[in-house]
């Protein structure tokens, strides 16, 4: 069996490089390890009930019919239908430290007023490094590494705004302790508070199972339960790979989505494929709560809210197995929909330590969960209402989650700080895309998947 491209990874990356090259007519297959796609955005079932993982908006977001922006460009490039994403605008999120908060929509001036009015002597300060950012190309493959912690800094004087701006984009998107490369801070800049929320009512297994048709209908292969085992090189080419059942499978092109440590491994040792790359740390542990009413009946309608309790905020994996001095609280019924969810959900999430997580015996491992599930709710009721009396079901996933689904080394959901950006590889046929490329979040993830098979495969 040969094909043009080989993809490993069907998550949202691999699925859109895939839907490309299939438009293209190259013979094209998406390889999985699990029984369903999504990687990092994937879902489940669980007693009768449908669960998000890792989804609590997409970011982004734009009205149907906008023609400029990534989701606009996404959705040209695979020809897919505004429909298709059933997009709902987030109410309002909001950035809590302590007794200081910052409140956003998807109005960016929104925004601008808020610091205005709580931060009146930076907003000049706020304005110019706004200008920098609009101004800046955020989509570039070749950028040159830059602490965007100096640059902020440079602009604004006050730690603690410096710290509320820095809490959400590290959170849904930096693989770095304390700091992001200014390329990653200025995509998640612009993703969150100049574009902003949006979420379909179904989950991300709307947006899924439309990419999935998508590529099945231009006709390419998707294979689950397809892990690859390794990749074959032969003079300085990848030519195939070698599922975990044994078979081999030929290609002209292999793209990986599985990361680059990962990818390194797939090579083998000695092979040399990519720079020596420490893997991340950065994971999470998260609680889902179904709720006998909507969160808005208890006085709660905001999207998301990132809160931080301390003098600043500490972005890192903890010396404990979950940190509860920060962390985001999601609902995803605070979305302008046409009609309401069917029941109401509140997730919880904050960093966890993945050492601890994957050392534990199975049954405490089991009772460790719902010791800290119990205690993130705790610790979130500070900032929203108790909805505690309210829950009828909960599920918790932690590091060790994550590295099952994902084979990501430490669970790190954002995979090395040292980001492929270029998304080559010592082999000439052989590319990265998806988290360990850079773009991150639901609509640059995809795009990742779009950029490097546009660069390299369809030329």
């Amino acid at each position: 069996m040969s094909y043009d491209t080989i993809i490993i990874g069907a998550g949202l990356s691999g699925l859109s490089a895939g839907i490309r090259l299939a438009y293209f007519d190259r013979k094209v297959c998406v390889l999985e390890r699990h029984t369903t796609i999504g990687g990092l955005n994937s879902f489940y079932r669980l007693r009768n009930r449908n669960y998000d993982v890792g989804l609590h908006a997409v970011t982004n977001y734009a009205t149907p019919g906008t023609k400029t922006g990534p989701l606009s460009k996404l959705i040209r490039q695979l020809r897919l239908q505004w429909d298709d994403f059933q997009l709902f605008p987030q109410l309002q999120s909001a950035i809590v430290f302590g007794d200081r908060s910052l409140r956003f929509t998807n109005d960016f001036d929104f925004l601008t007023q808020e610091i205005k009015e709580q931060f009146p002597q930076q907003i000049d300060n706020f304005r110019r490094l706004a200008k920098m950012i609009d101004q800046r190309d955020d989509w570039s493959l070749d950028p040159k590494p830059l602490s965007a912690r100096e640059v902020v800094s440079d602009h604004i004087s006050d730690p603690l705004l410096v710290d509320m701006i820095f809490c959400p984009l590290m959170f849904y998107g930096s693989p770095t302790p304390h700091d992001m490369d200014l390329s990653q801070f200025i995509i998640m800049f612009k993703s969150i508070f100049c574009e902003g929320f949006g979420r379909p009512p179904g989950g991300v297994r709307s947006i899924l199972k439309a990419l999935v048709r998508k590529f099945k209908s231009a006709g390419g292969e998707l294979h689950l339960r397809a892990g690859v085992r390794s990749i074959l090189i032969k003079q300085n080419r990848a030519v195939g790979v070698v599922l975990d059942d044994g078979r081999e499978i030929e290609a002209r092109n292999v793209l990986s989505s599985a990361g680059s440590v990962e990818t390194a491994k797939l090579c083998g040792h000695g092979t040399n494929v990519l720079p020596q790359i420490e893997p991340g740390e950065i994971s999470f542990l998260e609680s889902i709560f179904t709720l006998d009413r909507m969160p808005a009946e208890l006085g709660h309608k905001q999207a998301i809210v990132f809160y931080n309790d301390s003098s600043r905020f500490r972005y890192e994996c903890p010396a404990d197995p979950v940190d509860l001095r920060s962390g985001i609280i999601c609902s995803p019924n605070n979305f302008d929909y046409d009609s309401p969810l069917s029941e109401g959900t509140i997730r919880i999430t904050a960093l966890a330590n993945p050492r601890h997580w994957f050392q534990l015996p199975e049954e405490e491992y089991v009772a460790q969960k719902k010791s800290w599930c119990d205690r993130i709710a705790e610790s979130a009721v500070r900032y929203v209402p108790d909805f505690r009396p309210h829950a009828l079901d909960e599920d918790t996933f932690t590091p060790r989650t994550i590295k099952k689904f994902t084979g990501h080394v430490n669970g790190c959901v954002y995979g090395a700080p040292q980001k492929v950006v270029d998304g080559k590889t010592q082999l000439e046929n052989l590319f990265l895309c998806g988290t360990d490329q850079g773009f991150l979040g639901i609509v640059g993830s995809m795009l990742s998947g779009i950029l490097i098979t546009n660069q390299y495969l369809l030329r």
